[in-house]
């Protein structure tokens, strides 16, 4: 682990509590490596249910320029790594890793590669009515499993009311620019502390653990925050 991310860089609805440890975690729904170390992750915090984080989500948009209406995920890929053989090479370990980890990835369905502006828009607002956990399951469920095109305001409210939140109202918010521009600053400022790439899980507002980490590191590190606790 490294040190130093300022507490600003990381907004939450609320503090943690005084006898949790915050885990603060960047994040692109749309991003594999991303949801591998959730996966991992899950299996530490399913091991040690008295783990004591605070959990909360933050925005880091892998593709900021991303036209608002995606791209063919196809073309995307191939421009990105230089054509199929590219695409081939750079997923091979992706593919492995989630299968480790017990995802079941629907690749064939994934069509779009959308702009997740309004994917962490909706983790945000989530965020604030207290179903956050939920919301970022849902999305990544959403596109590796079901292949849907989480870029459009119809299925994030439609992943909205199925986790409980009221689809009206994140409609209308949907078709305003409430926090596009908050989530905008929040993913450059993120760039500008020296996150050049995510899952950047950060621990207690200070450690910062770069990628998807191994369930077993997450299991050493909630037995020694226990183990703080206990002194």
């Amino acid at each position: 682990m490294t040190d130093d991310f300022p507490p600003s860089l990381f907004p939450r609805a609320g503090r943690a509590a005084p006898d949790r440890v915050a885990l603060d975690i960047l994040s692109d729904p749309i991003c594999p490596w991303c949801y591998i170390g959730k996966a991992r992750l899950d299996a530490a915090l399913a091991e040690r249910p008295d783990h004591g984080f605070d959990i909360a989500w933050h925005p880091f948009r892998l593709n900021p320029e991303m036209p608002r209406g995606g791209m063919d995920r196809a073309a995307y890929l191939e421009g990105k790594f230089g054509g199929r053989d590219g695409v081939a090479r750079a997923y091979a370990p992706v593919m492995e890793a989630a299968e480790e980890a017990g995802l079941d990835i629907a690749w064939d369905r994934i069509a779009r590669t959308p702009d997740t502006t309004d994917a962490h828009r909706l983790i945000h607002w989530a965020g604030l009515e207290g179903c956050q956990q939920a919301a970022v399951a849902a999305l990544f469920s959403a596109y590796f499993r079901e292949g849907r095109d989480i870029g459009d305001s119809d299925e994030l409210c439609a992943i909205a009311r199925a986790i409980g939140m009221e689809d009206a109202l994140v409609a209308r918010l949907f078709a305003s620019d409430a926090d596009r521009d908050e989530i905008a600053r929040r993913d450059a400022h993120a760039r500008a502390r020296g996150v050049t790439a995510v899952p950047t899980f950060v621990v207690a507002e200070r450690h910062v653990v770069p990628g998807a980490q191994p369930t077993e590191l997450w299991l050493r590190v909630m037995d020694d925050l226990a183990a703080l606790r206990a002194t």
